[in-house]
Protein backbone atom coordinates (compact mmCIF):
# COMPACT_ATOMS: atom_id res chain seq x y z
CA UNK A 1 0.00 0.00 0.00
CA UNK A 2 0.53 3.61 -0.50
CA UNK A 3 2.97 5.33 2.56
CA UNK A 4 0.77 8.17 2.08
CA UNK A 5 -1.36 7.01 5.01
CA UNK A 6 -0.82 6.19 8.66
CA UNK A 7 -3.75 3.64 8.79
CA UNK A 8 -4.78 -0.21 8.08
CA UNK A 9 -6.58 -0.91 5.02
CA UNK A 10 -7.84 -4.58 5.45
CA UNK A 11 -10.26 -6.15 3.21
CA UNK A 12 -12.45 -9.25 3.58
CA UNK A 13 -13.06 -11.74 0.40
CA UNK A 14 -14.24 -14.54 -0.88
CA UNK A 15 -17.78 -15.88 -2.72
CA UNK A 16 -20.74 -16.90 -1.72
CA UNK A 17 -22.07 -18.40 1.35
CA UNK A 18 -18.91 -17.74 2.99
CA UNK A 19 -19.50 -16.44 6.24
CA UNK A 20 -18.48 -12.32 5.37
CA UNK A 21 -20.70 -10.75 7.73
CA UNK A 22 -20.79 -13.16 10.37
CA UNK A 23 -16.91 -12.45 10.40
CA UNK A 24 -16.70 -8.47 9.76
CA UNK A 25 -18.85 -8.83 12.99
CA UNK A 26 -15.90 -10.51 14.32
CA UNK A 27 -13.54 -8.48 13.33
CA UNK A 28 -14.45 -4.96 14.03
CA UNK A 29 -15.75 -6.35 17.57
CA UNK A 30 -11.53 -6.83 17.98
CA UNK A 31 -10.97 -3.92 16.87
CA UNK A 32 -13.40 -2.16 19.32
CA UNK A 33 -11.61 -4.40 22.33
CA UNK A 34 -8.58 -3.17 21.01
CA UNK A 35 -9.84 0.57 21.02
CA UNK A 36 -8.76 0.83 17.51
CA UNK A 37 -10.24 3.42 15.61
CA UNK A 38 -11.70 2.03 12.19
CA UNK A 39 -14.45 2.61 9.71
CA UNK A 40 -16.40 -0.55 8.30
CA UNK A 41 -17.60 -0.18 4.57
CA UNK A 42 -18.44 -2.11 1.30
CA UNK A 43 -18.11 -2.82 -2.60
CA UNK A 44 -19.50 -2.19 -4.52
CA UNK A 45 -21.36 0.85 -2.14
CA UNK A 46 -19.81 2.80 0.93
CA UNK A 47 -21.09 6.13 -0.15
CA UNK A 48 -24.64 7.27 -1.38
CA UNK A 49 -23.46 7.40 -5.04
CA UNK A 50 -21.33 4.06 -5.16
CA UNK A 51 -24.81 2.72 -3.23
CA UNK A 52 -26.95 3.32 -6.18
CA UNK A 53 -24.62 1.78 -8.73
CA UNK A 54 -24.43 -1.30 -6.26
CA UNK A 55 -28.28 -1.60 -6.79
CA UNK A 56 -27.87 -1.30 -10.40
CA UNK A 57 -25.48 -3.96 -10.34
CA UNK A 58 -26.89 -6.27 -8.26
CA UNK A 59 -30.99 -5.97 -9.27
CA UNK A 60 -31.80 -8.46 -11.80
CA UNK A 61 -33.13 -7.37 -14.82
CA UNK A 62 -34.71 -8.11 -18.39
CA UNK A 63 -31.62 -6.93 -19.95
CA UNK A 64 -28.82 -8.30 -20.22
CA UNK A 65 -25.94 -6.45 -18.81
CA UNK A 66 -22.90 -6.23 -20.81
CA UNK A 67 -19.78 -7.02 -18.67
CA UNK A 68 -17.68 -4.47 -19.69
CA UNK A 69 -20.63 -1.89 -18.54
CA UNK A 70 -20.57 -3.90 -15.59
CA UNK A 71 -16.82 -3.38 -14.99
CA UNK A 72 -17.45 0.37 -15.78
CA UNK A 73 -20.13 1.23 -12.89
CA UNK A 74 -17.95 -1.63 -10.38
CA UNK A 75 -15.09 0.92 -10.73
CA UNK A 76 -17.35 4.26 -10.68
CA UNK A 77 -18.36 3.33 -7.27
CA UNK A 78 -14.64 2.64 -6.36
CA UNK A 79 -13.44 6.04 -7.48
CA UNK A 80 -16.57 7.39 -5.73
CA UNK A 81 -16.00 5.56 -2.57
CA UNK A 82 -11.81 5.98 -2.39
CA UNK A 83 -11.83 9.54 -2.49
CA UNK A 84 -15.07 10.03 -0.05
CA UNK A 85 -14.42 7.20 2.84
CA UNK A 86 -11.62 4.97 2.22
CA UNK A 87 -8.46 7.51 1.51
CA UNK A 88 -9.39 10.60 4.38
CA UNK A 89 -10.07 7.15 6.85
CA UNK A 90 -6.56 6.25 6.00
CA UNK A 91 -5.17 9.63 6.24
CA UNK A 92 -6.56 10.15 9.52
CA UNK A 93 -4.85 7.16 10.96
CA UNK A 94 -7.83 4.80 11.21
CA UNK A 95 -8.65 0.98 10.12
CA UNK A 96 -10.08 0.57 7.14
CA UNK A 97 -12.12 -2.80 6.90
CA UNK A 98 -13.71 -3.46 3.80
CA UNK A 99 -16.15 -6.35 2.39
CA UNK A 100 -14.76 -6.46 -1.00
CA UNK A 101 -12.76 -4.50 -3.07
CA UNK A 102 -10.00 -4.67 -6.42
CA UNK A 103 -9.73 -8.57 -5.79
CA UNK A 104 -13.55 -9.03 -6.17
CA UNK A 105 -13.44 -7.59 -9.33
CA UNK A 106 -11.01 -9.59 -10.90
CA UNK A 107 -12.11 -12.45 -9.37
CA UNK A 108 -15.96 -11.88 -10.56
CA UNK A 109 -15.51 -9.95 -13.60
CA UNK A 110 -12.13 -11.49 -14.55
CA UNK A 111 -12.65 -14.91 -13.52
CA UNK A 112 -16.44 -15.36 -13.56
CA UNK A 113 -17.17 -13.17 -16.72
CA UNK A 114 -13.86 -13.76 -18.49
CA UNK A 115 -12.94 -10.11 -19.12
CA UNK A 116 -9.11 -9.06 -19.87
CA UNK A 117 -7.49 -9.07 -16.55
CA UNK A 118 -4.95 -6.49 -18.26
CA UNK A 119 -7.80 -3.79 -18.87
CA UNK A 120 -8.68 -4.43 -14.96
CA UNK A 121 -5.50 -4.03 -14.25
CA UNK A 122 -5.18 -0.21 -15.73
CA UNK A 123 -8.97 0.45 -14.73
CA UNK A 124 -7.47 -0.54 -10.85
CA UNK A 125 -4.38 1.83 -11.78
CA UNK A 126 -6.17 4.51 -13.02
CA UNK A 127 -8.84 4.30 -9.61
CA UNK A 128 -6.36 3.57 -7.35
CA UNK A 129 -2.62 4.67 -8.30
CA UNK A 130 -0.26 3.11 -5.86
CA UNK A 131 -2.97 2.28 -3.15
CA UNK A 132 -3.87 -1.80 -2.68
CA UNK A 133 -5.13 -3.13 0.94
CA UNK A 134 -2.26 -4.31 3.40
CA UNK A 135 -3.96 -7.27 3.97
CA UNK A 136 -6.29 -9.49 2.05
CA UNK A 137 -8.32 -11.94 3.96
CA UNK A 138 -9.33 -14.63 1.50
CA UNK A 139 -12.62 -16.93 3.17
CA UNK A 140 -12.48 -19.83 0.62
CA UNK A 141 -15.07 -22.36 0.38
CA UNK A 142 -16.38 -25.10 -1.70
CA UNK A 143 -18.69 -23.00 -4.43
CA UNK A 144 -21.24 -26.06 -3.88
CA UNK A 145 -21.44 -25.52 0.14
CA UNK A 146 -21.30 -21.79 -0.50
CA UNK A 147 -23.99 -21.73 -2.83
CA UNK A 148 -25.86 -23.89 -0.05
CA UNK A 149 -25.78 -21.50 2.07
CA UNK A 150 -26.41 -18.56 0.78
CA UNK A 151 -29.71 -19.93 -0.40
CA UNK A 152 -30.89 -20.02 3.32
CA UNK A 153 -30.26 -16.46 3.50
CA UNK A 154 -33.27 -14.77 1.43
CA UNK A 155 -33.68 -13.96 -2.26
CA UNK A 156 -30.85 -14.05 -4.65
CA UNK A 157 -29.37 -10.82 -6.60
CA UNK A 158 -28.27 -10.92 -10.06
CA UNK A 159 -24.90 -12.12 -9.53
CA UNK A 160 -25.79 -15.15 -6.56
CA UNK A 161 -28.31 -16.66 -9.13
CA UNK A 162 -25.26 -17.57 -11.74
CA UNK A 163 -24.53 -21.13 -12.01
CA UNK A 164 -22.29 -22.70 -9.90
CA UNK A 165 -19.46 -22.96 -12.48
CA UNK A 166 -19.46 -19.54 -12.82
CA UNK A 167 -18.21 -19.53 -8.63
CA UNK A 168 -15.82 -21.95 -9.53
CA UNK A 169 -14.06 -19.51 -11.83
CA UNK A 170 -14.47 -16.97 -9.15
CA UNK A 171 -13.18 -19.30 -6.66
CA UNK A 172 -10.04 -20.13 -8.87
CA UNK A 173 -9.22 -16.53 -9.53
CA UNK A 174 -9.11 -15.28 -6.18
CA UNK A 175 -7.04 -18.11 -5.52
CA UNK A 176 -4.18 -17.52 -7.86
CA UNK A 177 -4.22 -14.01 -6.86
CA UNK A 178 -3.19 -15.40 -3.69
CA UNK A 179 -0.81 -17.52 -4.99
CA UNK A 180 1.15 -14.68 -6.90
CA UNK A 181 1.30 -12.69 -3.74
CA UNK A 182 1.29 -14.89 -0.50
CA UNK A 183 2.98 -12.39 1.69
CA UNK A 184 -0.54 -9.98 1.45
CA UNK A 185 -3.08 -12.41 1.46
CA UNK A 186 -4.35 -14.97 4.36
CA UNK A 187 -6.34 -17.39 2.61
CA UNK A 188 -8.87 -19.01 5.41
CA UNK A 189 -10.55 -22.04 5.16
CA UNK A 190 -14.09 -21.06 5.25
CA UNK A 191 -14.97 -25.02 5.81
CA UNK A 192 -13.93 -25.39 9.29
CA UNK A 193 -15.73 -24.33 12.29
CA UNK A 194 -16.50 -20.63 13.02
CA UNK A 195 -13.80 -21.06 16.06
CA UNK A 196 -10.98 -21.94 13.55
CA UNK A 197 -11.87 -19.21 11.03
CA UNK A 198 -12.11 -16.78 13.82
CA UNK A 199 -8.91 -17.63 15.80
CA UNK A 200 -7.53 -16.74 12.68
CA UNK A 201 -8.28 -13.60 11.79
CA UNK A 202 -7.44 -12.72 15.45
CA UNK A 203 -3.96 -13.86 14.32
CA UNK A 204 -3.91 -12.08 11.08
CA UNK A 205 -5.27 -9.30 12.98
CA UNK A 206 -2.54 -9.40 15.96
CA UNK A 207 -0.12 -9.32 13.24
CA UNK A 208 -0.67 -6.32 11.20
CA UNK A 209 -1.37 -4.30 14.78
CA UNK A 210 1.73 -5.11 15.94
CA UNK A 211 3.22 -3.56 12.27
CA UNK A 212 1.99 -0.27 13.45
Amino acid sequence: MSQQSSGKFITLEGGEGVGKSTNLQFITGWLEHRGIDYVQTREPGGTPLAEQLRTLLLEKREEAVDPTAELLMVFAARAQHLNTVIKPALAAGKWVVCDRFTDATYAYQGGGRGLDRALIAQLEQTVQGALRPDRVLLLDLDPEIGLQRAASTGAADRFESEQAAFFRKVRAAYRARADVAPERYAVIDAAQPLAGVQAQLARELETIASNQ
